[in-house]
């Protein structure tokens, strides 16, 4: 059923809207130099680099997303400073991620999902059943089902079901990180991955630990 309450899309209103300042900043103010990438020989658009700066800009989309419901949603101090880090965090490397694709001259979306990784991508991934499950999203994204059911959630149950969440999420973006990190071609494209791969992989130690003590587990790896 469609939700008919345009209140319930502005958090991911205001996300693109961020995303794409970011990246308007980035390019009015030194174009490659401010991004850190060369345009001798601009990527392809069946490339890795490209693959990963399209998904992963959208990947991280949805994670800024989630963290911006917890202002309203959460009374957790920790919950509110990590969802911060992650909103900040992910806006900004989204940000670059959209302008290299603008350099570039690849259109933000299109293409096939997950492409770009080969058979990586269905290593410990059934695509069949994620497309089944999770109507086609990339690793560890959730569902509008699962999104609608976080946005309906306040307090404890909010943090519990948000760390769970955002646990697999960045479950999903570190296998992603990790490819782009060792595949990519352009070295800004590299260092992101790599940089991406690290931050992520310690928030899900961190987040692991603040959900068992809040008296939950993590969902299912994707």
């Amino acid at each position: 059923m469609t939700d008919p309450t345009p209140a319930r899309r502005s958090p991911l209103r205001v996300v693109l809207l961020a995303v794409i300042a970011v990246a308007l900043v980035l390019l009015g103010g030194g174009l490659a130099v401010a991004l850190g990438i060369g345009r001798d020989a601009d990527p392809a658009a069946d490339s890795v680099d490209a693959g990963f700066s399209r998904d992963m800009s959208l990947h991280h989309l949805q994670g800024v997303e989630m963290a911006n419901l917890v202002d309203d949603r959460s009374d957790d101090p920790e919950v509110e400073r990590l969802a911060f880090d992650i909103s900040a965090t992910q806006t900004n490397q989204a940000g670059r991620m959209q302008g290299w694709l603008s350099l570039w001259g690849i259109p933000p979306t299109g293409g096939e999902m997950m492409a770009w990784m080969g058979e990586d991508a269905h290593s410990g991934h059934d695509m069949g059943d994620m497309d089944a499950d999770m109507g086609g999203l990339m690793p560890g994204m959730a569902t509008e089902a699962e999104l609608a059911n976080l946005r309906s959630l306040s307090g404890t149950a909010f943090d519990v079901e948000f760390l769970q969440l955002m646990i697999r999420h960045h479950q999903g973006g570190f296998d992603m990180a990790s490819y782009a990190a060792e595949h990519a071609e352009e070295r800004a494209v590299q260092e992101l991955a790599r940089s991406i791969e690290q931050s992520q992989g310690a928030e899900t130690v961190t987040m692991t630990r603040m959900l068992t003590g809040r008296g939950g587990t993590p969902l299912p790896a994707p």
